[in-house]
């Protein structure tokens, strides 16, 4: 297997991994829904999981490049 190609199938195991997880799913389908930008905060109100486990679900959808995350101030907001 060629690096590229190797690259490309961590790439999409990334993908699969974070869609895996119905709370990534819903995190995704938030939003989506709401606009297409939330601030970490906002997306964090409308689940029942800890701070620290939506934080981490959202890394998790980042590092797949299912979100992107931009510093506003104080807040992060995904889009």
């Amino acid at each position: 297997m060629s690096a590229r190609a190797a690259r490309e199938l961590a790439s999409l195991e990334a993908v699969f991994k974070a869609l895996a997880h119905a709370q990534r799913r819903q995190i995704l389908l938030v939003l989506h829904h709401r606009g297409g930008e939330m601030s970490a905060g906002e997306i964090a109100s409308r689940f029942e999981c800890s701070w620290p486990t939506t934080t981490r679900h959202l890394g998790v959808l980042e590092e797949a490049g299912l979100v992107h995350v931009e510093p506003r101030g104080r807040e992060r907001v995904y889009w």
